[in-house]
């Protein structure tokens, strides 16, 4: 305990002196302006951003990365809740309940829980990836092909289940994102599917335009439908800040939201996408009343807040303790590493002290700052609103056409969300929820690789996913899960039926 405390106050003189000071500080700006355009997210502002830091000592270009990463997760939620314009993924599930609560005037409650439980789950995950970092490494290194399947199909069947809505509804949209997932070149033959000749969907259906498209534009053509606009009043103070029984009531979600994001993190994939979709499952199951969320409850918008944050932090663990990406984000971190002369990996702590722990220490720095920049602009976000539907939709919508196209500068991702916008109208008034198509899209080339991957390594045995104990437990959780639904729905129609009948009997 003497070392970690002596490591940390090293890490912390290297996190205060000026000029790392000032990088974390500019990464933070950075990454809240990028997660708050619609279409940038952070792996587009790191990619962008990678360049300016070829001049940068490693230390203080790994703080600057890192800043701008969870400065998007920060600033996505902005346009999640004000317009239900998610600024990248992992704020998809906060623009159902965050934009509701918008509607009812309580914007500001809103934003204002996402600032602090993204604020508590950053610290709180800091001090988790400062702890557990070298052996939650290790475990994750046990997980093969064939647990990633068994995961990711767990993964679908739970959040089917506590979806709260029709499960068969939920899971045809789910594979029906998985079916879009499909698009693109088939990584294990190189082949092209579902092209049908445009070059530019070789790389698949991006998950931005089809998010923006699903959740921005189907919300602007539902909004513009309506004749009355809704007025938005000039708040007050008191009403930007969240009310006791909603902080109380934020507790718990951002508790479970925090331990739940960092141990998925660590798994590799899109972690900080997949955290924010089981927070959100979470919290809706073990809610009194599930009728609320999706009508505005504070602990839709706390949970995947909280998830999404601590997810980034976890993502870290691999990438710092083994050398190992879990993810997009942490491969072009660990690039800039390496292009500086840095090879993480377990030697990163004993080599290279100072830039491990000034890391972790600037985390800490990160999280105030962005605290700091996140609730004292609140009243401002909010004050947004008050611009007349006349002009406020038009400039969304060049937004969002601007946004998706300058991650790829292209024309093909513009029509993809206007399509996607479209689809999502339509869903919507079907009564389908549109999310689950966007975790489909996301986990599709995972989940292909790995059934693929399992398949060739067995000699294309189906038992593979027996024999392994770990794919094995899961696969019989999803099972049992599947099962249990199945029997609850057919009590519930033995139930009615019952009742019928002796309504018929009475009469």
């Amino acid at each position: 305990m003497t070392d970690t405390l002596q490591n940390l106050w090293l890490g912390f003189s290297v996190a205060l002196s000026p000029d790392v000071f000032a990088y974390a500080v500019i990464g933070c700006v950075v990454g809240t302006l990028v997660g708050m355009l619609p279409g940038l997210g952070p792996l587009a502002g790191i990619s962008i951003l990678l360049p300016i830091t070829f001049g940068l000592d490693p230390t203080r270009a790994i703080v600057l990365l890192a800043g701008i990463y969870y400065g998007a997760m920060y600033g996505g939620s902005t346009t999640s809740i004000l317009m239900r314009i998610p600024g990248e993924a992992a704020s998809v599930m906060t623009a159902i309940d965050g934009y509701e609560m918008t509607r009812q005037g309580r914007a500001g409650p809103a934003l204002a829980i996402a600032a602090i439980g993204s604020f508590t789950a950053g610290t709180l995950s800091i001090i988790l990836l400062m702890l557990l970092a070298p052996p939650l490494a290790s475990v994750a290194l046990k997980f093969g092909p064939a647990e990633y399947t068994a995961l990711l199909c767990l993964g679908l069947i739970v959040l089917g289940y506590l979806s709260g809505g029709s499960m068969t509804k939920t899971l045809a949209m789910a594979v029906l994102g998985l079916l879009l997932g499909m698009i693109g070149i088939d990584t294990m033959s190189g082949f092209l599917r579902f092209t049908y000749g445009v070059r530019e969907l070789s790389d698949g259906l991006g998950i931005v335009p089809l998010a923006v498209g699903l959740f921005g534009l189907s919300e602007i053509m539902t909004t513009t439908a309506k004749t009355a606009p809704t007025r938005i009043a000039r708040p007050r103070l008191s009403e930007l800040l969240p009310s006791r029984e909603e902080l109380r009531a934020s507790v718990a979600p951002i508790g479970r939201g925090t331990f739940m994001g960092f141990f998925i993190g660590i798994v590799p994939g899109s972690a900080h996408i997949l955290s924010s979709f089981v927070s959100y499952a979470t919290e809706r199951a073990l809610a009194r009343d599930r009728s609320r969320f999706g009508k505005g409850a504070i602990e839709g918008v706390a949970g995947p807040e909280a998830a999404n944050n601590s997810a980034a932090c976890g993502a870290f663990v691999p990438m710092l303790a083994l050398g190992v990406p879990s993810g997009p984000i942490p491969a072009v971190m660990l690039a800039a590493l390496m292009v500086h002369g840095v090879a993480p990996g377990p030697r990163l702590i004993v080599e290279h002290p100072s830039l491990f722990w000034g890391f972790i220490a600037s985390m800490y720095v990160g999280n105030v700052v962005l605290l700091i920049l996140n609730l004292p602009m609140v009243g401002l976000f909010v004050n947004l609103l008050r611009v007349p539907y006349t002009y406020l939709y038009p400039t969304i919508a060049v937004f969002c056409v601007l946004g998706v196209y300058a991650v790829n500068q292209s024309v093909v991702d513009v029509w993809i969300m206007i399509v996607a916008g479209v689809m999502g109208y339509g869903l919507r008034k079907l009564g389908f929820e549109v999310a689950p198509i966007v975790l489909g899209v996301i986990i599709a080339p995972m989940l292909e690789l790995s059934l693929r991957q399992s398949l060739a390594l067995s000699g294309g045995s189906y038992l593979v996913f027996l024999e392994r104990p770990i794919a094995a437990t899961m696969l019989g959780i999803g099972a049992a899960v599947l099962a249990f639904n199945l029997w609850s729905a057919a009590s519930r129609s033995d139930w009615r039926k019952k009742v019928g009948l002796g309504e018929k009997a009475t009469s």
